[in-house]
């Protein structure tokens, strides 16, 4: 029986944000695209680069080169998209379908490309435009399949006898087996993280990792994967999937070990166990991090976070100057996070929040600095019409901190019903109580009250 052409598909996952718009990529992959390869009899395949760490990886080359036929999805003009399509163009002469949301704008013009535009209703594909969609893709994919089909690639189309890269037999098959593989461990790894039990979600997770066997020849995208699956399960109350990710890091090869995200991940860890030294291995390793790769959201993100959480440690035995110290280190970390990229609010309005925990003078004028920058971060994200957690959470942060009830109840209301992983919850509720307290404490009791049913709210979600 001939093998099925396998489609390999390059497009956001999840809500992505293109413009003013939020667009759900997944609503489009499910409605449109997935049938649209199954009604032509082709294997398919998607890439998903945020749980490969954002880097362009060893599978990732196979599948451009390789995949009889590729689909690129060229809405949000992701930067790792477009050096893919250059990969993809001086490899195959054809067989490459571009797609992209005609609301939106892209940074060259892609009519010389035929690609295929999509229709869009406030970033929604209705039914009708999905089956427009689905149709097109039909005939592109028939049409692909044919070894006829016209070039699609410029430097085919334009330097006569361009080579490409003409890669032996057993080499596609080896692929197409590996890439297979990868894909349907990928899928029940998500299968797993979604049981709503985290021990068994767990035991699942450990049971999917038996099958990948050995470490030092494993795919980098599905190591990763793996890691951030074991975060995805662990919680304040459930910690043992932070000794899988500690452990499994120790296994990675170190060219996978030394990668940013993995290294980010291994200190986020080794702070949520907090066993003997973690949190200064953690500390260490981030700023190894800082020092070599710079400053960032993500690392100063972590990094604050430790340091907050040794506030509140020394908070809660008495020892005020240690105390003070730490709470200095977050609320800076913090803000060198927020101000690396202020289109990243998470570090913001931890620094935020933590200021207000602070008080004084100083503090209140930093909040009144920083409070409008958040904000805009915010509604450039969509605020409370994001479906995105961290949008909502930090839409309910900033609505308590700026006493709007309304919509720090929405937000509460809209968290109950999209949050997925448990330690999600607990760090907002973590935030949310430290705010509290010191409502209290400044003797705004109305408003100490009123946080304190939200939290209850999502307490019990």
């Amino acid at each position: 029986m001939p093998l099925k052409p396998l489609v390999f598909v390059a497009m956001p996952f999840g809500k992505k944000r293109a413009g003013k718009v939020e667009i759900d990529f997944d609503d489009i992959y499910i409605k449109a695209i997935k049938p649209a390869a199954l009604a032509c009899d082709v294997e398919i395949i998607r890439a998903d680069e945020e749980r490969s760490g954002g880097f362009i990886h060893l599978s990732m080359y196979e599948r451009l080169l390789l995949a009889e036929i590729v689909i690129a999805d060229l809405t949000t003009a992701n930067p790792n998209v477009f050096y893919e399509l250059g990969i993809r163009h001086c490899a195959r002469p054809r067989s490459t379908i571009l797609i992209f949301s005609s609301q939106t704008k892209l940074p060259f013009d892609v009519a010389p490309l035929r690609a295929l535009p999509y229709k869009l209703d406030k970033g929604v594909l209705s039914d009708s435009e999905a089956i427009a969609l689905k149709e097109n893709l039909e005939k592109k994919i028939a049409d692909a399949k044919k070894d006829t089909c016209k070039p699609d690639s410029p430097l085919f189309q334009i330097v006569d006898k361009f080579p490409g890269i003409d890669l032996p037999h057993e080499s596609t098959e080896s692929f197409r087996d590996r890439a297979l593989h990868i894909n349907a461990i990928r899928i029940k790894l998500e299968k797993a993280r979604r049981n709503p039990s985290k021990a068994i979600a767990l035991s699942d997770i450990r049971e999917i990792e038996k099958t990948i066997g050995d470490f030092s020849i494993a795919p980098a995208e599905l190591l990763v994967d793996l890691l951030l699956s074991y975060r995805d399960v662990g919680s304040e109350r459930f910690r043992e999937p932070y000794d899988d990710m500690i452990r499994i890091v120790e296994l990675f090869p170190t060219t996978i070990r030394e990668i940013v995200t993995v290294q980010e991940q291994l200190a986020f860890a080794l702070n949520r166990r907090n066993k003997d030294d973690d949190r200064e291995r953690a500390i260490g390793i981030l700023d190894g991090l800082i020092k070599e790769h710079g400053e960032s959201p993500e690392t100063c993100g972590i990094l604050g976070r430790i340091y907050k959480d040794l506030y509140k440690d020394a908070k809660k035995i008495g020892n005020t100057g240690k105390a003070r110290a730490a709470l200095d280190k977050s609320i800076a970390c913090y803000s060198k996070g927020f101000m690396e990229d202020p289109r990243d609010y998470y570090p913001g309005v931890n620094a935020l929040t933590l200021l207000f925990e602070k008080g004084g003078d100083k503090a209140y004028a930093a909040i009144k600095e920083l409070y409008p920058l958040v904000k805009f971060a915010l509604v450039r994200r969509g605020g409370l019409d994001s479906n995105d957690y961290w949008d909502i959470a930090t839409v309910l942060e900033v609505s308590v901190l700026g006493d709007d009830w309304e919509i720090a109840s929405a937000a509460a209301d809209k968290l109950i019903l999209i949050g997925k992983a448990t330690w999600n919850f607990e760090t907002t509720i973590d935030n949310l109580k430290l705010i509290q307290e010191k409502l209290k404490e400044n003797g705004d009791l109305d408003a100490a009250e009123k946080l304190r049913l939200i939290i209850e709210r999502m307490n019990a979600r």
